[in-house]
């Protein structure tokens, strides 16, 4: 269900199918004096965009949702595995040196911090990073694992979850990411398996725009 703008005569087919429907695509085509092979593209856009809806012999009808309401669906219906990232991981041993290089070559604001075992056990946010640096200590002596927050602290994920869902988490918890997580195959807790961020959600934004949405 796409949200587009429309063109003139897709406009007058919106409004033939929405006084008159249901009603097939030959009465659609007299009623604007083309034949059902020109007009054929343009239904297929407004079917494909949600704006009609078709049933066999019976015909189009209207669906009685705006552009906004259409938009609104098709992001309730976007799952976080469609704009997941590579997760940046660093070990719970690694310097807090070790992860301000990782960071800055990665250019990622969220670390993830996993145990031997790749569980996750922390999150390191540029703010953690940024606090340590002020300090006196010598950064390559300090494990991230003596300011990195702590499960089960950390707001997480998974693929199946709905982006607009995620995206609420990073509004209120105020946060620039998310680990995508799935459950462990020995024990307890979580595997780190992707990333969710701003910037993943700026794309969505960006597709939606340009249509180029899954």
């Amino acid at each position: 269900m796409e949200t587009i703008e429309l063109t003139n005569r897709q406009e007058h087919i919106v409004e033939i199918v929405k006084q008159n429907g249901p009603i097939t695509g030959e009465q659609i085509a007299e009623r604007l004096s083309l034949t059902r092979a020109t007009l054929r593209p343009d239904l297929a856009i407004l079917t494909m965009a949600g704006y009609l809806d078709a049933r066999p012999r019976v015909g189009y009808f209207y669906t009685g949702k705006t552009g906004t309401e259409l938009l609104g669906e098709k992001v309730k219906n976007i799952t976080v595995r469609h704009y997941q990232s590579r997760p940046i991981v660093v070990q719970e041993s690694s310097s807090v040196y070790d992860a301000i290089c990782t960071m800055f070559l990665e250019d990622v604001g969220t670390l993830f911090v996993t145990d031997k075992q790749t569980t996750l056990v922390g999150v390191l946010s540029r703010k953690d990073l940024l606090r340590a640096s002020l300090g006196k200590q010598a950064l390559e002596s300090i494990p991230v694992s003596i300011i990195m927050t702590r499960m089960p602290n950390i707001t997480v994920c998974k693929e199946d979850d709905l982006i607009i869902e995620v995206a609420k988490k990073l509004i209120n918890k105020q946060i620039d990411g998310l680990p995508i997580v799935q459950d462990v195959d020995y024990g307890s807790g979580y595997e780190v398996i992707g990333r969710i961020t701003k910037t993943n959600i700026t794309s969505l934004l960006v597709d939606l725009a340009n249509e180029e949405t899954i």
